[in-house]
Formats: C-alpha cells, sequence, structure tokens
C-alpha cells in the first residue's frame, strides 16, 4: 500500500502544479506490455484514435473490442482510465510512447506497464509451429498448490495463430489471443481488469505451462488433449442448505434505501438474484447479457436484482463503482452494495447463510413466482467460450420460460 499511496501522490502533484500538455499522441497502431515477472511480459495491440481532442483505444483481444475512453494530460504525464473497473494507467508519455504502471488500488496492486507507437505483433515468433493445438484439452490449474482446480481449454489454431479461453467451474478467462512459436503456446489478454499470460510447452497431446495473473499470482497448468472432456454441472455446484426453504436478505441501493425480496415489487414474480462485483469481468459478461435480454424481452412479472460484493475500501468508493457499471452498461434493474473491503466469498457466505457456499462470482439465484428457489447457476459462460455461451443461452431462455409459465 504504501507503494500505491507513494504513486497516487506523484501524480496528484503533477497534475496540480503543471500546465495542461500540448504534446499530442501519434494516431495508429500500438504495441503495449505488462510486466508479470522479473523475466516475462504481457503483449498485447491497441489502436489509438481521436476525436477533437478526445482520445479512445481500441484494445483487441482476438474477437473482443475494448473501448477506453477516459484520459487525463498534464504537462508529460497521463492518466488512463479503464472504462467500467476502478483500475487505471498512470505514467509519462511522448507523443509515441507511454511509461508507467496499471494500478488498482483498492487491491494494493501495480503493473509495470510501457506502450510503443507503431504496428508489431502482439508475440513475436522465431519458428514455424510444430504442433497444432486446435480443440478441446482437459486442463489441471496450480496442480502443484494448495487450491489445484480443473479447467476446459477451447483453442483454434490457424498457422501460428491461436484463439480460445479456459473455461473453470467458476467462469472462464475470457478472450485470449496468440501464437504458437515452434512447440511454445503463448497466450495473453488485457480486458480492462484481467491481466493474464499463459506460456506452455506443447506436444500433439499435452501441454505444460506457467498461468500469470498480473504480478501477483503464479500457477503451474497442465492438460491432455480430451474432446470428450466436460466440467461439473454449473448448476449443480450451489444449492440451498437443508432447513431452508427461502432465499433472504435486505441490502441497500445507491440512494440507501434497504430492498428485500419481501418487498411489493417482487410479490408474485420471476426473480433473477445475480451475486456479482463491479470489479469482475465475468461478472460484466452476465450484466450485459442481462441487459440485453430486459430491453428485447420486457415483461412485468420478471425482475432482476444484483447484490454487489466490492472490494473497494470504502462504501462511497463501492457505490460510485456500482453507479459507474450502471450508467456505462446501462442497467436499469437494482444493484444492491451487500459488502465492501473485501469480495472475500467466506465473508460473502455469511451475508447469504441459506446457501451452501458461494463458489463464483457471478453466480445466479432462480426464483419462482411462490418465492421458491428453482436453480442456481454458478459463473457465466460468456461469449469467449462460443458454444458454451449459445447452450447457456438456450437453457436460459426455456428456464424463463417455464417459470413465467407458471
Amino acid at each position: 500500500m504504501k507503494r500505491l499511496l507513494i504513486l497516487a501522490l506523484l501524480f496528484i502533484a503533477m497534475i496540480s502544479c503543471e500546465e495542461k500538455s500540448e504534446t499530442k499522441l501519434k494516431l495508429g497502431e500500438w504495441l503495449a506490455n505488462m510486466k508479470v515477472s522479473e523475466d516475462e511480459m504481457l503483449p498485447f495491440n491497441f489502436t489509438l484514435t481521436r476525436n477533437g481532442d478526445n482520445y479512445t483505444i481500441e484494445v483487441r483481444n482476438a474477437d473482443e473490442l475494448i473501448l477506453i475512453d477516459e484520459f487525463e494530460f498534464y504537462n508529460d504525464s497521463i492518466k488512463i482510465q479503464m472504462p467500467i473497473f476502478e483500475g487505471y494507467i498512470a505514467g509519462t508519455y511522448t507523443e509515441d510512447g507511454i511509461n508507467g504502471n496499471f494500478i488498482k488500488e483498492s487491491l494494493d496492486r501495480v503493473v509495470p506497464f510501457n506502450a510503443v507507437f507503431g504496428e508489431k505483433p502482439r508475440f513475436e515468433t522465431v519458428e514455424k509451429p510444430k504442433v497444432n493445438i486446435s480443440g478441446v484439452w482437459e486442463v489441471n490449474f496450480d496442480y502443484d498448490g494448495e487450491k489445484p482446480y480443473p479447467a476446459k481449454g477451447i483453442f483454434t489454431q490457424e498457422e501460428d495463430r491461436i484463439v480460445g479461453t479456459f473455461r473453470t467451474n467458476t467462469g472462464d478467462y475470457r478472450y485470449l489471443e496468440g501464437v504458437v512459436d515452434g512447440s511454445t503456446l503463448k497466450l495473453s489478454t488485457f480486458d480492462g481488469a484481467h491481466v493474464f499470460l499463459f506460456k506452455a510447452e506443447a506436444t500433439d497431446t499435452t501441454l505444460n505451462g506457467v498461468f500469470y495473473s498480473g504480478n501477483h499470482s503464479i500457477e503451474n497448468f497442465k492438460a491432455t488433449r480430451n474432446e470428450g472432456f466436460e466440467l461439473a454441472d454449473s448448476n449443480s455446484l450451489t444449492y440451498i442448505k437443508e432447513g431452508y426453504d427461502k432465499l433472504a436478505f435486505s441490502f441497500p441501493d445507491a440512494n440507501g434505501k434497504l430492498i428485500s425480496l419481501t418487498d411489493d415489487e417482487f410479490a408474485d414474480k420471476v426473480v433473477l438474484v445475480q451475486i456479482m462485483g463491479t470489479w469482475c469481468p465475468n461478472c460484466l459478461d452476465e450484466t450485459k447479457f442481462y441487459v440485453d435480454y430486459l430491453k428485447n424481452n420486457p415483461n412485468p412479472d420478471l425482475k432482476v436484482i444484483a447484490l454487489a460484493f466490492e472490494y473497494a475500501t470504502t462504501k462511497e468508493k463501492a457505490f460510485n463503482g456500482i453507479n459507474r457499471l450502471k450508467e456505462r452498461i446501462g442497467v436499469e434493474y437494482p444493484i444492491l452494495l451487500s459488502q465492501y473491503g473485501s469480495s472475500n466469498k467466506g465473508l460473502a457466505n455469511e451475508k447469504l447463510p441459506m446457501l451452501n457456499h458461494i463458489l463464483s462470482y457471478p453466480t445466479t439465484i432462480y426464483i419462482d413466482k411462490k418465492g421458491g428457489i428453482r436453480k442456481i447457476h454458478t459463473g457465466f459462460n460468456g461469449p469467449a467460450t462460443l458454444e458454451k455461451h449459445e447452450e447457456f443461452k438456450k437453457e436460459f431462455n426455456q428456464t424463463i420460460a417455464t417459470l413465467l409459465s407458471e
């Protein structure tokens, strides 16, 4: 935390004491790198455009496009705020370079960052690919650590370029993009929150690699090709404990109003309770899905409530994040503050003791018109999971149709 405070104070001093900058960043293609370890850099590409004095960064991860449009300039200092999440890039710049850090204040995380102007590949390659890893892989992350967990790798390779993702029981690692360099797999993503780098040595049937999450976590992983592999059923992982028959809570909205399922507006309605956090990219994917669904399928008998578990250090910062999400994504359903200062799942479970556990952000609880819990879905198969995302949408539509018809 001391390091973060020093960085924040330096940036405040720079922007408060100096003239507004006249230096213009070059427009076009840039290559960025984040230092995730002493020996490893996480690369990603972006395009910089400008409309008048307003800059926009377009970050590309496979089929994903992220727009970042909040910039502050003072003399040679720059701050780039992420579009939804609290993280930001702060440092110094010239017309063709940016040097600084990617900072998440609430988590006390600082990742060194630099970007240079010019069209360059995400990863440099020195050899033609010796393997093709297209297909499905049975993966074990942190297999030699304290908390091993399974995953499903789903990849498509064309020549040396590869795209895909890893699915886990709690969600997916979103859009990953990279290369196969000889027999070495390299994948990365930066989506404004995740700073993920995967490197592995590959054969036709095995992967042995390392997963870097920012510069705060390193996990070994191994995988075997297995086209028939499936993870546990997402509808079976979280359930209501014996002795309970209802979900009950009372949490405040941004106006301080306590909202509960016993309120009149939810009586005789189908209700989806979304357990989430504004810091969570999988939750963002799910929230976008719900916003689009409600817009395209308006029904007075269907309600959604989100319970936000925030790691923001103060209530004010937590509600700032909630309001920012609502404004940027167009969320019209209530998002209640259930916890701040930590996103710890054990603490979250204390707020909802009728559940066996909260395994994942997000988790959605489906409640019928009589107030009964009909299904609990752990995690979210986002658009990067392709077929699984389509399966989820089909199942969701069927479940909602059934509950509304009763």
